[in-house]
């Protein structure tokens, strides 16, 4: 394999693709990434058997061929030299070896057989559709705050995507059983039928990462087992988990009748301001909620006391309620109006936050004992 590339092209692409090379592996060839050249066309492929990047990018191909090389240390190597370099990577000789030039530059790294790399993107995918990479990404960006990392509930791990047949959604679901994020759009062609699928926390993240400036469609394809996400150039394969998400509409309230509303700017700032004082692991804050004003306060036994009194929009019976901050402002960090409404039921029953400005997207948050 001989092959001339542009630095900014390469390095792009490698940045993608070594993200999901475990930087401690047992198996050698799984810190390598394969490269493919052939056609003007270099074709980068990481994995860690769970999830699979393949990018391609224009080259100048001398000789086609493939080699796999320590993906990192690729990265490292090009990521130092100098902007507008062209690169030459060469293995006419050591099938071993693999040479790379640039400028004055010269490096030699150990190669592993590139027919000893595995591929986990083959099999049937019986579902197909495209949506945008903006609603892609809203539906991920509303939900994510909310994925588990408890390791023992791993069917909460991930992103619950699924269809809605009665009002034909794509909804996105995720939760940690204290607070639920919900975000849903109009389904697109080709995912009716569709089976409900649970993405990954990591692979949520890569997807993230690829979808960084992205403006075409993604094309989404399904099975039972696995999901492909395709944009361009760039293919991101991954393993589903296998479980069964829980039945979340049942932890929906459907009849909370107090009605709180409050500048979202405002209150995320003050719910910080009041949670200094409170740097134990639940980080609690108190509501006392009453006629058109909202008063957060913290007690500590062991450093303190903190209170802010907000002006808001309530006219239901005074309540008391407790709320872990750094949750409220997490989902406050979802708002994008100017205000935010607070549904209420009592102070021992979970209550529902949403946006004025997007109806479709859902946030459900439990109580605390405070």
């Amino acid at each position: 394999m001989r092959v001339t590339i542009e630095r900014s092209a390469f390095l792009r692409a490698l940045n993608h693709v070594q993200s999901v090379v475990e930087r401690r592996n047992t198996i050698p060839i799984l810190s390598n990434v394969l490269l493919q050249a052939d056609g003007g066309t270099l074709k980068l492929t990481a994995t860690d058997l769970d999830i699979e990047i393949v990018e391609s990018v224009p080259a100048m191909i001398a000789k086609a061929g493939a080699a796999t090389v320590p993906a990192h240390m690729l990265y490292d190597i090009v990521r130092k030299l100098p902007d507008g370099a062209q690169l030459e990577l060469d293995q006419s000789g050591d099938s071993n070896r693999m040479a790379i030039f640039a400028g004055r530059s010269r490096f030699n790294l150990q190669a592993l057989p590139p027919e000893d790399f595995p591929d986990i993107s083959a099999g049937d995918f019986s579902n197909r559709f495209s949506l945008s990479a903006s609603a892609l990404k809203g539906l991920i960006e509303k939900t994510r705050f909310a994925i588990s990392t408890e390791e023992t509930r791993y069917y909460l791990n991930g992103i619950y995507f699924h269809e809605v047949a009665a009002g034909n959604l794509l909804r996105a679901v995720a939760t940690d059983g204290h607070r639920l994020a919900q975000a849903q759009i109009a389904r697109p062609e080709g995912a009716k039928g569709m089976p409900g699928v649970i993405v990954p926390r990591k692979t949520v993240l890569e997807v993230v990462k690829l979808l960084e400036g992205a403006e075409a469609d993604v094309e989404v394809s399904l099975s039972a087992a696995k999901i492909r996400f395709a944009a361009g150039d760039l293919v991101l394969t991954s393993k589903l988990i296998d479980g069964t998400f829980p039945d979340y509409e049942r932890v929906i309230p459907r009849s909370n009748d107090k009605t709180l509303e409050i500048d979202t700017r405002t209150f995320a700032s003050a719910v910080d301001r009041v949670s200094t004082i409170s740097m134990e692991k639940g980080r609690a804050v108190k509501l006392h909620i009453s006629a058109d004003k909202l008063m957060l306060s913290v007690n500590n036994p062991d450093s303190g006391s903190a209170e802010e009194e907000l002006i808001c929009s309530y006219g239901a019976d005074p309540i008391e309620i407790g709320f872990n901050s750094r949750y409220l402002m997490d989902i406050a960090g979802q708002i994008k109006s100017d205000s935010v409404v607070f549904s209420l039921a009592d102070a021992g029953s979970p209550t529902i936050v949403r946006d004025p400005g997007d109806e479709q997207a859902l946030y459900v948050l439990m109580p605390m004992r405070v």
